[in-house]
């Protein structure tokens, strides 16, 4: 346990993997694309927690500034998906990822 941690390092990783597994099971069951969307920023965010936490352990900013470009790339993705989102299914009343034929060129 560093010094520099409240909490062992393992806590943090334990955390990330089951923020991580509830985002992959979010998108693999889940076939309303908003889920889908949320499911994927806390798979974003379940890294970004891992690199913070590293950064920390090592007393290192590479990760932390990792981490902060991550979260703007992120924020960005979700802006976009969701205006794609609200476009192809603005006329829809059921919102289905797999009943999209929209975007097939």
């Amino acid at each position: 346990m560093s010094g520099a941690l409240s909490a062992p390092i393992a806590n943090y990783v334990a955390l990330s993997g089951i923020l991580f597994f509830l985002g992959v099971t979010g998108v693999l069951l889940r076939r309303n694309p908003l889920i889908m969307l949320m499911s994927i920023e806390l798979m974003f965010n379940a890294a970004n927690l891992l690199l913070v936490a590293f950064a920390r352990l090592w007393t290192q900013n590479v990760g932390q500034i990792f981490a902060f470009l991550s979260i703007t790339v992120a924020a960005a993705e979700a802006a976009i998906g969701l205006a794609i989102v609200v476009v192809v299914f603005r006329s829809a009343r059921h919102v289905d990822v797999d009943e999209t034929n929209l975007m097939k060129g």
